[in-house]
């Protein structure tokens, strides 16, 4: 055991005949941790864009709340009667009357005839 760690601490799996296997092993290792640290960069990169797109959605529908309530405010009949009498225009004392026209019947084909 003794020899097992000092030989590991000198690094002379490196320097051994078959030191070939341990660098391929070791270059693999370091391959891999390579792509470990990009991919994690990588996630780390969209949760911050998810963040931001959420929080700039928030903001966006609480300006269209807001300017929903501006425009129903806009279309009541009393804002409009306000805007109306600053150009001297006035709401009618007089309500609408409806007007209905009746359609002549057509006369048939006989009927034209005789008459």
């Amino acid at each position: 055991m003794k020899g097992g760690i000092y030989s590991i601490l000198k690094a002379r799996f490196l320097v051994n005949e078959d030191a070939n296997k341990n660098w391929r092993f070791i270059l693999f290792i370091i391959l891999l941790a390579i792509i470990m640290i990009a991919n994690t960069n990588r996630y780390e990169q969209k949760i911050f864009k998810i963040n931001a797109l959420t929080s700039e959605v928030k903001e966006l529908r609480s300006e269209f709340v807001d300017r929903r309530s501006e425009l129903m405010k806009l279309k009541m009949e009393s804002t409009v009667s306000l805007k109306m009498e600053e150009k001297l225009i006035f709401p009618s004392a007089v309500p609408p009357v409806k007007i209905k026209v009746a359609k002549e019947k057509e006369k048939s084909f006989f009927n034209k005839i005789w008459h």
